[in-house]
């Protein structure tokens, strides 16, 4: 199993310091985030320095907005990534120019989007954007398809569609307000729902903002997801870490409304 995390939610806006934390710690992935627009051109400069070699599948998240570049710059700076034969992941609504983002090829990799953007949000969506991009590939953030639909009919069906395209999957779990946030017991019960319908070999990145001493437990979630012989070896010490977990919540929120 390829599992890691993306730089940017361990270490936002320090991608040395998040690969840094991936290093001693139970993955074999990573995902490179300039998920700002500030970040991307220093991160592609610094390619050539990074110490990868912990790493058997590693990534490439371009930035969530363009405000300063034509998305001509940023393709030829991306181009330096698909050089490399890594997955650039792309929210499809910096995209207008398609014939731009074409020359990414495969390696140009459109993820679905949460309730916030406008597009890229179900399987219709995302449909009529692989009809505009052909060779794209897919990465499947479950978390995004939960808030949207929180029965995963979206992700089945996305699943279901997409499957060839699929070459990575984002994980975490998203709240209402489409921030990212650590695993849960719901939320890795619901991925358990489509976990089968995913290829053994898709690389598996974490969202979850963690702090380091917290890296190695979220991987074990992840495998919770996909590893039914782990999940069901480990079913009552599972439950019962996320019902004491629970317990302690609600005790300092508790103990917050009476300080």
């Amino acid at each position: 199993m390829n599992v890691g995390f993306s730089t940017g939610s361990l270490a936002l806006g320090d991608f040395r310091r998040g690969i840094e934390m991936c290093r001693g710690k139970h993955v074999n992935a990573v995902e490179l985030s300039a998920l700002r627009e500030s970040e991307l051109a220093g991160l592609i400069d610094s390619l050539d320095d990074i110490d990868i070699a912990p790493f058997e599948y590693i990534s490439f998240h371009a930035p969530s907005k363009i405000v300063h570049y034509s998305e001509k710059e940023v393709v030829s700076l991306l181009s330096k990534v698909a050089e490399r034969r890594w997955m650039i992941i792309v929210h499809p609504d910096i995209i207008t120019e398609f014939d731009v983002w074409q020359q990414l090829g495969q390696y140009l990799c459109i993820e679905n989007m949460d309730k916030r953007k406008s597009i890229g949000r179900t399987f219709y969506d995302m449909d009529a954007l692989f009809e505009m991009l052909p060779e794209a590939s897919f990465c499947l953030d479950v978390a995004h398809a939960r808030q949207v639909d929180p029965t995963m009919s979206e992700a089945l069906l996305m699943l279901m569609e997409f499957r060839k395209r699929i070459t990575q999957i984002h994980l975490s779990d998203v709240n209402s307000s489409s921030v990212h946030e650590p695993l849960n017991m719901e939320a890795i019960l619901s991925y358990r729902r489509i976990s089968k319908l995913i290829h053994p070999d898709t690389p598996i990145i974490i969202e979850s903002p963690v702090v380091e001493n917290q890296m190695n437990q979220e991987v074990e979630y992840a495998e919770y997801i996909f590893d039914d012989e782990k999940f069901n070896r480990d079913l009552s010490r599972f439950s019962e870490n996320f019902i004491v977990k629970e317990m302690m919540n609600k005790q300092k929120e508790q103990t917050s409304v009476f300080a």
